[in-house]
């Protein structure tokens, strides 16, 4: 018997990626949805799935959750966008469509898998830990922040866990997209930072690249999400590598593997609200999912840039 299985945001990074995963396995069908807002169709060219354009909590996609017609749900879509000041907005997408996921979503037992993000802890000392230190900086972390409350108070009431996933810095193959729309470039420091260094710019960084994040490759996070399906009980988890890393070192390895020298040029910092050091704690992660990350930087930033080197711009899955 084949299962269903509903992606939000599926035209997305990680969404994209996640439907790659899923279509990979044995009686699954995948329906992506997406707005097409920040998505891209390419992402899912070679992605064997059905497509849907609409808003994740358009009223006919509620009635088919509510109806059970999906085994499980990864919900995925969110502006993502962390420079986006408009408050309303950032709630009404991000908070309020996921509440109404959850609502549709208990009357059928369905599971869901969502995406939170490490911009829950703001600039609280690493490393962090879910349930302490959930100090975010912006509306988007804020909007994350409540995501996790709400689906908390679900906990009781749900049929089905509901598993939450912060995501920390994502990089790897499906976010070339990230970059292309409106000159607004939005994909992760590795990728951009190796964009700069091919075209033969020099790298820039803020003053002075000691800044430390926590780098997770896309096989963990996909990983990670699968694991999710797997999940005994509802929680909030971390998906991160673990180690946090400076982003001189991201143009080190990058240096390092195009056989580049690279002369950095530093900048001042205009946001006040940037995080300085973000380290995801993983006991809890391994705990609930018996998930734990496996890729370093250098090996995740060597295979990825291998990729780009190719002209691969694909979810990983479709390599």
């Amino acid at each position: 018997m084949r299962e269903r299985i509903l992606v939000t945001g599926g035209a997305g990074y990680i969404g994209s990626n996640i439907a790659a995963a899923l279509c990979k396995r044995p009686a699954t069908d995948v329906l992506v949805v997406d707005d097409f807002s920040s998505g891209d169709w390419r992402n899912l060219v070679h992605v064997d799935c059905e497509v849907r354009a609409c808003n994740c909590d358009d009223p006919a996609l509620l009635d088919e959750i509510a109806d059970g017609a999906f085994s499980a749900i990864y919900h995925e879509a969110a502006i993502t966008d962390t420079t986006v000041m408009d408050q309303r907005l950032m709630i009404e997408a991000n908070t309020n469509a996921f509440a109404m996921l959850l609502e549709a979503s208990s009357m059928s037992g369905t599971r869901v898998v969502y995406a939170s993000s490490a911009g829950t802890y703001g600039n609280s000392p690493a490393p962090n830990k879910v349930g302490s230190g959930e100090e975010p900086e912006n509306i988007y972390g804020f909007s994350k922040l409540a995501m996790d409350r709400i689906a908390y108070r679900w906990y009781d009431r749900h049929p089905a866990p509901l598993i939450g996933l912060r995501y920390f810095n994502v990089f790897g193959p499906g976010e070339t997209h990230k970059n292309e729309r409106d000159g607004n470039k939005t994909a992760s420091m590795i990728l951009q930072l190796y964009e700069q260094m091919k075209s033969g710019r020099n790298p820039r960084l803020f003053k002075y690249g000691e800044q430390m994040r926590d780098f997770v490759y896309i096989r963990d996070v996909i990983n990670a999400n699968l694991a999710a399906l797997n999940a005994p009980r509802s929680g909030v988890c971390n998906v991160g590598s673990g180690q946090a890393r400076t982003f001189n070192d991201i143009v080190h390895i990058t240096a390092e593997t195009l056989g580049i020298d690279a002369k950095i040029e530093y900048m001042d910092n205009p946001h006040t609200f940037y995080q300085n050091h973000t380290e995801a704690d993983v006991s809890d992660s391994h705990a609930l999912l018996g998930w734990q990350p496996e890729w370093s930087l250098e090996n995740g930033m060597k295979e990825y840039i291998t990729l780009l080197e190719k002209g691969h711009r694909g979810p990983l899955e479709t390599a």
